[in-house]
């Protein structure tokens, strides 16, 4: 392997895990949330939200690890993401989340964009890059859709 390629690999896993912290983010927004929602609204925010972002958090974890074994890279732990301030009403959270969960997918897009998973990276890369962007792609929507139902 040249010193190119391995550079850009890691460019690469470094791109995917700021998107992973970006969802890990919006993951740790929702889950406060929860907590301060009526069970009917939970229960809609558990389902709509907080299962995507889990889902894309979780295959973003897997696709970092994976490629990162299957190059020789380090891998990386990701930790809980601190929100700082706990006064944060939903709508701030949920905001929150939104923002993040448009971070991550603007960073993913940007890394697909660039072809370095085409040029570097190999299927499976590529693969866990475009089903973390599906899941992560339903979470404006809904947090949107929720949004509304607040304040009426």
């Amino acid at each position: 392997m040249t010193y190119v390629a391995a550079e850009a690999r890691q460019e690469l896993l470094d791109i995917l895990a700021d998107a992973t912290e970006e969802i890990a983010v919006a993951v740790e927004a929702l889950t406060e949330a929860y907590e301060l929602l009526d069970d009917a609204t939970a229960d809609r925010l558990e389902e709509t939200l907080f299962g995507p972002a889990q889902k894309a958090y979780g295959r973003a974890r897997r696709t970092h690890a994976e490629f990162a074994a299957a190059h020789g890279l380090p891998g990386r732990d990701f930790a809980p993401a601190p929100l700082g301030h706990g006064n944060q009403t939903v709508k701030d959270l949920l905001e929150r989340a939104l923002a993040s969960a448009g971070g991550a997918d603007r960073l993913l897009g940007d890394l697909q964009d660039s072809m370095l998973p085409v040029e570097v990276g190999d299927p499976a890369v590529r693969a866990g890059i475009g089903e973390v962007r599906e899941l992560v792609g339903r979470i404006p929507g809904a947090a949107r859709e929720l949004l509304r139902t607040f304040g009426r």
